[in-house]
């Protein structure tokens, strides 16, 4: 003859909330105006919210901190697995200017700032800029060369001393 036992109560581990965001870093890899924004508008949340915010801009993303760069960001048409269309056709001459005015002005119509104006705004609200020294190395250019937003040229070692306990984000 078997007896039944009643199970215990089980005790529920009282579970802390995680620790709020302090500090977040993004790394802005790509230059090109569907990959600008991606970066810039988490690091402007970032800054809304009260999180510290810096972004280190290397490779091709320094495109989106270069002064005579900035203002002319475009989406690439071939090989880009999201946009619509056989690639054979975003090589046609034109294509790519097409797509990159058509977000452009979807832009304009959700009142997006430009990409120049969402790093003068993260300037102006506190959020950390710098550039990478290899990638300007690499690049050929000089801190002259680059928006006057951009605190300093730091490398990769650097910008891990900056970004110390901070949620790292890769673009």
């Amino acid at each position: 003859m078997t007896t039944a036992t009643a199970a215990a109560p089980q005790k529920t581990a009282v579970e802390t909330p995680p620790e709020p965001i302090k500090h977040i870093s993004i790394i802005c890899s790509k230059g090109s105006l569907d990959m600008a924004y991606p970066g810039l508008i988490l690091a402007n949340a970032a800054r809304m919210s009260g999180i510290e915010a810096t972004l280190f801009f290397t490779f091709w993303g320094l495109d989106i901190i270069t002064e005579d760069k900035v203002d002319h960001l475009h989406v690439p048409t071939v090989g880009n697995p999201s946009i619509p269309i056989p690639t054979w056709l975003g090589g046609v001459p034109g294509v790519e200017t097409l797509a990159s005015m058509m977000m452009k002005k979807e832009m304009e119509h959700l009142d997006l700032p430009t990409v120049r104006e969402m790093v003068e705004m993260l300037h102006d609200a506190g959020a950390h800029l710098f550039a990478c020294r290899m990638a300007m190395d690499m690049f050929k250019r000089k801190k002259e060369d680059l928006m006057p937003q951009v605190e300093e040229v730091i490398s990769a070692m650097d910008f891990y001393d900056k970004s110390a306990g901070a949620q790292v984000v890769f673009i």
